[in-house]
C-alpha cells in the first residue's frame, strides 16, 4: 500500500458509547467513503441539514472540546479523537453517522477507534493525496499559553508541554514525527482531570457523561483509576492526540513543526485560522507519483518537495 495515496476503511465500523459532556448515549456508523469526499459528519438524528465538514472555520466552540457546526446550527462535539485517529491512521475519506450531538467518549483515548480501523482495514485508492506545506512561521499567543508553526523539511513535528501546579502531572514535554513514529502510546492516552474540578464542570453542565471508565482523575498526588497511568507520559500524550485531531481539520496532511506550551483546542484552532488567513503561509502539494516505498518517503520524495 502506497502512503501516497488516498485511503479510506474497508467496511463499516459501528460503535456506541455515552457523550463526555453531554452524558448522551449515541450511535456512530463509520463507513467507506469515495476518493476527495473527504470526512464527513451526518446527524442522522436530525431530518435536514445534517452533514457537517470538519474544517478550520467550522469550529463553533473549543471549551475543553472541539465542536463543529454547519450554517444551520447543526453541530457534533468532542470529535478531536476520532479524528485524530484518522489522521494518525490515514484515512482521507469517511463518512460518519452519529445519532446524536457529541461523539462517544469510549475510553477516553483513541485507543478503541484504533483497533476498530486495524480490525477492517484500509482501502486505497489511485487518488493521490495533497499535502499542505508550511511556508512561513506562525505564532499565537494568549498570556501564557503559545502555539507556532514552521517550515519542515519532510514531517509534522509536534513538540507539546504542558504545566500544571498540581505536583503529580506538573510540567511535561513530549514531541513526536507524527508520519514515522509509532503513535501507540499516543493513541491509548486518556483525557484527564483534576478531582477538584469535577463540580465546577458540571456546575458549567459539562463532564456529565464522566467517570473513571473513560478518564484519568488526579487528586492531589494521587491517580483515582485503580490501574494508574497507561504510560509514563499518558497527560501530554493526550494532549498530542488531541492537537493531532484539531490540525486534521485543515483536511490536508501537514508538514511542518509545531510547538505548543500549555494549549489546546482553541490556540491548535487558532493558529490553524492564522496560517490559513494568508494564502503565501502555505503551499498545497498534490502528489503525482505512485508506489513509493514507505522507506523512501521522508528520505526521497519529501526531501524533494522540502
Amino acid at each position: 500500500m502506497s502512503v501516497l495515496n488516498q485511503n479510506t476503511i474497508n467496511d463499516t465500523i459501528y460503535l456506541s458509547g455515552v457523550g463526555l459532556h453531554s452524558g448522551k448515549k449515541s450511535n456512530i456508523k463509520l463507513k467507506p467513503s469515495s476518493p476527495n469526499t473527504g470526512i464527513i459528519f451526518k446527524r442522522v438524528d436530525v431530518k435536514s441539514h445534517n452533514l457537517i465538514i470538519p474544517g478550520v472555520y467550522n469550529v463553533s466552540s473549543a471549551v475543553l472540546c472541539t465542536t463543529i457546526s454547519n450554517d444551520y446550527g447543526v453541530s457534533v462535539s468532542t470529535i478531536e479523537h476520532l479524528m485524530g485517529a484518522l489522521y494518525g491512521m490515514r484515512i482521507d475519506n469517511i463518512l460518519i453517522e452519529i445519532d446524536n450531538e457529541e461523539v462517544p467518549i469510549l475510553d477516553g483515548s483513541a485507543k478503541i477507534f484504533i483497533e476498530e480501523i486495524n480490525k477492517v482495514g484500509l482501502k486505497e485508492s489511485e487518488t493521490p493525496i495533497k499535502i499542505i506545506k508550511i511556508e512561513k512561521k506562525i505564532d499565537f499567543k494568549d498570556g501564557a499559553k503559545s502555539i507556532s508553526i514552521e517550515p519542515s523539511k519532510i514531517s509534522l513535528d509536534i513538540d507539546f508541554e504542558i504545566k500544571y501546579e498540581n505536583e503529580l502531572i506538573g510540567t511535561q514535554r513530549n514531541s513526536i514525527k507524527m508520519y514515522e513514529d509509532d503513535l501507540t502510546d499516543i493513541y491509548n492516552s486518556r483525557t484527564f482531570c483534576l478531582f477538584e474540578d469535577i463540580e465546577k464542570l458540571k456546575k458549567m453542565n459539562l463532564a456529565k457523561g464522566g467517570s473513571l471508565e473513560n478518564a484519568i482523575v488526579v487528586k492531589n498526588k494521587e491517580i483515582i483509576n485503580k490501574d494508574g497511568l497507561r504510560n509514563k507520559n499518558e497527560f501530554v500524550n493526550h494532549k498530542i492526540l488531541d492537537c493531532m485531531g484539531d490540525l486534521y481539520l485543515s483536511g490536508y496532511k501537514i508538514i511542518g513543526k509545531l510547538i505548543c506550551s500549555q494549549g489546546g483546542h482553541k490556540l491548535t484552532n487558532e493558529l490553524l485560522r492564522k496560517v490559513f488567513d494568508n494564502k503565501d503561509n502555505f503551499s498545497i502539494i498534490e502528489i503525482k507519483e505512485k508506489n513509493i516505498p514507505h522507506s523512501f518517503i521522508n528520505k526521497n520524495f519529501l526531501k524533494s518537495i522540502a
